[in-house]
């Protein structure tokens, strides 16, 4: 069953507090809720995991102070959203906005849920900078936004710089932050580390930690950033 039609079941099956379960009971009262079984089954990973990105999302639009429709198409793009179910987004969107709640809170609770489990907060990351940079530039105040989400994750500013390595544009991009070393670190290690990110980021591996599958083709921009920097210092040098 598709993430989102597991929503109206978690909103009245699933034990989600905090405000991500105050959205989830906010999106309740708009919905027909009809629970069967793949409802019960429903994972609370994939479902707090959309109800954040979304309210992060939401937060973030007021970073910049305006929600452009290419942001609202890099939301879908993410998250493969049937037409048929924007509107229950939206209702999700936009509760997140009136939400008295500040992002904090949203990323504390997703910190906490998924605590020991830091590549799938790094794939929250991941699909906020991809809505972020989809009017072709991440505003200062989205880029601070970003950097304050990372830190409540429990990412350093250096894990956050590597991050933020794989979404400024191609030219300006350092093929050494993109995988996470320095010029210094050895041809072995290199291989070792390029291994690693893309056996990380092979469509099973995220959705076995809990990235729904509508999710899970961005991994495929990630792989793409990642073979480009390591053809790119492979090249530079001659292995």
């Amino acid at each position: 069953m598709s993430i989102w039609g597991k929503l109206a079941g978690a909103a009245a099956g699933l034990a989600i507090g905090g405000p991500i379960g105050a959205l989830l009971g906010g999106f309740a009262g708009h919905y027909a809720i009809d629970r069967d079984k793949g409802d019960e089954e429903a994972g609370e990973n994939q479902v707090a995991f959309t109800v954040g990105v979304i309210a992060l999302g939401a937060k973030m639009a007021k970073a910049d102070g305006v929600v452009t429709k290419d942001e609202v198409n890099a939301f879908k793009e993410v998250f493969k959203v049937p037409e048929g179910e924007m509107k229950n987004v939206a209702r999700v969107f936009n509760l997140a906005k009136q939400d008295v709640a500040g992002y904090e809170a949203y990323a504390e609770q997703l910190a906490g849920m998924f605590k020991g489990n830091r590549e799938l907060l790094e794939d929250v990351l991941e699909g906020l900078f991809h809505i972020a940079k989809a009017d072709d530039v991440v505003h200062p105040a989205e880029e601070t936004y970003l950097s304050d989400v990372a830190h409540r994750f429990g990412f350093t500013d250096t894990e956050f710089k590597y991050i933020q390595a794989r979404h400024v544009a191609s030219n300006k991009r350092d093929p050494y932050d993109v995988l996470g070393i320095t010029p210094d670190t050895s041809d072995d290690d290199l291989k070792a580390r390029y291994r690693k990110l893309v056996a990380e980021n092979h469509p099973d591996k995220l959705i076995a930690r809990g990235v729904p599958e509508e999710f899970v083709s961005l991994a495929t921009e990630k792989v793409s950033v990642i073979n480009e920097a390591y053809d790119e210092i492979a090249k530079e040098r001659g292995i």
